[in-house]
């Protein structure tokens, strides 16, 4: 997995934090009363909210630093534990879990096939998987961070092998989560003008985090200042459908787990 991506919580970033716990107030349902595996925990945000409903959470995030910040941080939250691990392999027993939940992750693994078994064998019978992960038709340049996007096409071929009962949906937006996102496929595009030889697409993704930073960062802070809703975006401005799956903006995955 690369270096550190995380949605912060700051104004500048808040149409990215609030597509991202999209996710866990969607899972809640699932999760309500189950023993729970929640994969790339970062920095805790979704998975302490999924606390409040679950039996029993587990974080796992490969940064020791990030697990020992969440450790500290919802010690007081008697049924919410944390482990460092890279995964695959996942470091817990057959069936150990009721749910097991991957947003935003997936995409920075580079045995992506090998996470999806993982996550299936830790899982009880007729448990559940929950995963997201960008729409790869709907980036506009490449993101260093990420080793694979998956369009739906690719992911319902991955799945197809593992889990014989498996969902896809994708998450959209209303006009405000559209005209942001608008506008920023507009600046992205002028950006791109200038790397004529599609350098981004070959250099090293080590390389480029600093500047891809760098130059989100101040996207962001000019798209906060043209697009004056970019701060009143919540969770209730995405929803999830079934239909023209290629036009959202992630990947929605729902597999259960036979018996």
């Amino acid at each position: 997995m690369g270096s550190h991506e995380r949605a912060s919580r700051d104004e500048i970033n808040n149409v990215t934090y609030q597509r991202c716990q999209f996710a866990y107030g969607y899972a809640l349902d699932f999760v309500r009363g189950k023993k729970v595996l929640d994969l790339g925990c970062g920095l805790s945000y979704g998975t302490a909210q999924m606390a409040q409903q679950a039996s029993e959470i587990t974080g796992v995030d490969y940064d020791a630093h990030t697990i020992s910040e969440n450790k500290k941080h919802y010690q007081d939250v008697s049924n919410l534990k944390f482990i460092q691990a890279a995964v695959p392999p996942l470091p817990f027993a057959d069936k150990s879990f009721e749910v097991v939940t991957m947003f935003q992750f997936i995409e920075h693994i580079r045995d992506r096939k090998k996470l999806l078994e993982e996550g299936k064998r830790v899982l009880k019978d007729n448990g559940v998987l929950i995963v997201t992960t960008p729409n790869a038709i709907k980036s506009f340049a490449r993101n260093p961070f990420h080793i694979h996007e998956y369009t739906f096409d690719e992911m319902k071929t991955e799945l197809q092998h593992i889990f014989q009962d498996a969902e896809l949906k994708a998450l959209k937006g209303n006009d405000k989560v559209n005209d942001y996102y608008r506008a920023n496929e507009k600046m992205v595009r002028k950006i791109m003008k200038w790397d004529v030889l599609r350098l981004h697409r070959i250099i090293p993704a080590s390389m480029l985090m600093k500047p891809y930073n760098w130059i989100t960062t101040l996207m962001r802070k000019t798209l906060k200042k043209n697009v004056t809703e970019t701060v009143d975006i919540t969770t209730s401005d995405f929803f999830l459908e079934t239909a023209a799956l290629n036009e959202g903006w992630d990947i929605y995955v729902l597999a259960k787990k036979g018996v």
